[in-house]
């Protein structure tokens, strides 16, 4: 599985995000490891400089074999929680989009 990350936020640490991120989304989605070919992640800081409530925005797209590009949003007031919430969104849209498959197999 392969995820890229597209970071437009102020936040210095991106380099640390990348890492432990992929290591976290790999470890929630490993039972989609052999359906998901590719993951974009996409953090937004919507307020720029100004601080306020959830105002990170993480955007995941999962591409996986047989299904349409899933895509979901989290927001939080840090980058790390707007990620962990979309992944746990991503890891539920799997689950429901695969298992409406296996209903009609």
């Amino acid at each position: 599985m392969q995820i890229q990350f597209s970071i437009d936020c102020e936040d210095n640490g991106h380099e640390r995000i990348e890492n432990y991120f992929t290591g976290v989304i790999t470890e929630t989605l490993k039972r989609y490891d052999d359906k998901i070919t590719g993951i974009n992640v996409h953090l937004a800081d919507e307020n720029g400089s100004k601080t306020g409530p959830d105002d990170k925005r993480c955007t995941m797209e999962a591409h996986a074999q047989g299904l349409k590009p899933l895509a979901v949003t989290n927001h939080a007031d840090t980058v790390e929680k707007a990620i962990k919430g979309a992944t746990d969104k991503l890891k539920h849209a799997l689950e429901h989009s695969y298992g409406k498959l296996e209903k009609h197999r």
